[in-house]
């Protein structure tokens, strides 16, 4: 058969690409023909994303795929969660959108669980509870002057799709990350919006992953050269994509999509809603197959990214190769941070977090980039095998194998050292599982393939995967003992 083109633009908290994918004799491939990084701005003291640029960036990325000649099917747009920008009753953006790692949520929650029990939000949402999830980021606009111009409220994928097409629709899968969804019935959750005292009018339909949103605007077509090109919903939360991608089968497996997060969990048909589920403060996020990946969203490779941004500013710049390199040869288990402590959300010197952690639970305070790099290795591993046995006592099945799909997937001693620390094989890649989801999404939306199983079937035939197998049982049996008072 001839080849069919889609386009994936896959945005993340670091940087942004435009992929295309290609569907051709039974096998799947991916080019690069645009990345951009993304990047914070500091507006007053606060941190904000700036949206005119990354548009920007999107539209010199199709005009790339324009000139390369690669005609297209489709779009599909996928972001990291939870951040939104509100529209005025003129379609206009009121403001570049927060980030979600602003200060301005700090307290929020609580006074949230003064108007509703942290119990009876998580029976309605299934979402676990973090200050930079939507619901806390609204309700510290209340009282704003932009909340009260605001008339429609689109996640970041959807305020993209929007300005692609002048459609504006909330993804089913991006919606589910707000805490703002009723999970058994995947809706808003109005009467929850009413307890809170948010503005339920602003709240855009929900549309499932495979829905045309609609075609390229005329002034978007002039600008990058284009004909008519269907946007298309997509698992438009970039976990969601990148789980759809995972080459996964059976009860017994587990995912971990790893890069700036790591987000680590199963698929599930229903809701996990449990006592336990709550205790442990896990999330049931929408997948794009009409299910729900039950996962805990860690802190992962952030803490390398912001360390290895520290040492550039002392003036040494590493590369991650150079990091992993060098931490293989430090001294193991030196010492172990809990990656999911609010000091590491956002500090202004993450090495200085580390090390004041460290000093702080009374452990050896690491000095070198060798040990600082290990550190956070061995203890992003730790935390896999903690969540992963949580997972096996909620749901009373024991997790088998683990895939690890995204740009962690590269980093083998991490890799090596979640086989070690769970003692259950490891199957990594592929690397661009995000891009590659959001294309198979499209793929079953017209009509090339049928179904989920076939594209991850498609995604296993055509992608490399690296099996880890684990070894030394016993010195992460013991440095996990030493862990979980940390997690715990």
């Amino acid at each position: 058969m001839s080849g069919i083109n889609f386009a994936a633009f896959d945005l993340g908290a670091e940087s942004g690409r435009a992929m295309v994918g290609t569907f051709k004799n039974d096998k799947l491939s991916l080019l690069e023909l645009h990345r951009f990084p993304n990047k914070q701005i500091n507006i007053d003291g606060h941190f904000h994303w700036d949206v005119p640029y990354l548009f920007n960036e999107i539209k010199t990325g199709l005009a790339k795929i324009s000139k390369a000649g690669l005609g297209v099917l489709g779009i599909g747009i996928d972001t990291w969660g939870v951040d939104f920008g509100l529209l005025d009753a003129q379609d206009k953006l009121i403001e570049n959108p927060f980030t979600y790692r602003d200060s301005r949520t700090n307290g929020v929650m609580e006074k949230v669980f003064q108007k509703i029990s942290k119990r009876d939000l998580y029976e309605r949402t299934g979402i676990q509870f973090s200050q930079i999830n939507s619901i806390y980021q609204l309700y510290s606009m209340l009282g704003s002057n932009v909340l009260e111009k605001a008339h429609k409220l689109l996640f970041m994928p959807d305020l993209f799709n929007f300005m692609l097409t002048g459609e504006k629709f909330s993804e089913y899968t991006i919606a589910s990350t707000s805490q703002m969804l009723n999970a058994k019935q995947r809706t808003w959750d109005m009467e929850l919006l009413d307890i809170l005292g948010l503005p339920k009018e602003i709240m855009a339909t929900i549309i499932k992953p495979g829905e045309i949103i609609g075609e390229l605007t005329y002034e978007v077509r002039q600008m990058v050269n284009m004909i008519y090109v269907d946007v298309i919903a997509v698992g438009a939360h970039d976990t969601a994509s990148a789980v759809a991608a995972v080459p996964m089968h059976g009860d017994n497996t587990a995912y971990l999509s790893s890069g700036t997060w790591s987000l680590l969990g199963i698929e599930s048909p229903e809701p996990l809603i449990t006592d336990k589920s709550f205790e442990y403060s896990f999330t049931n996020e929408g997948g794009v197959n009409n299910d729900y990946r039950f996962l805990k969203n860690v802190t992962g490779l952030w803490l390398l990214q912001q360390a290895r941004k520290q040492w550039s500013k002392q003036g040494t710049t590493y590369e991650y190769a150079e990091l992993t390199q060098m931490a293989e040869k430090a001294e193991p288990f030196y010492a172990i941070i809990n990656p999911d402590d609010l000091s590491f959300l956002n500090p202004p010197d993450m090495l200085k977090a580390i090390a004041d952690f460290c000093s702080k639970t009374g452990q050896q305070i690491p000095q070198s980039p060798a040990q600082f790099t290990r550190i956070i290795l061995e203890s992003l591993a730790l935390k896999y095998r903690f969540i992963v046995e949580k997972i096996n006592e909620i749901t009373g099945n024991q997790i088998e194998v683990l895939h690890i799909v995204g740009g962690g997937s590269l980093n083998s001693l991490l890799n090596q050292f979640t086989a070690d620390a769970l003692n259950i094989p490891v199957i990594a890649g592929p690397v661009e599982a995000t891009a590659l989801g959001n294309i198979l999404v499209q793929l079953i939306a017209k009509g090339a393939i049928n179904n989920l199983d076939e594209g991850r079937r498609l995604v296993k035939e055509s992608f490399e995967q690296k099996e880890f197998m684990p070894k030394n049982k016993g010195a992460w049996d013991e440095a996990y003992a030493k862990a979980r008072t940390l997690f715990e």
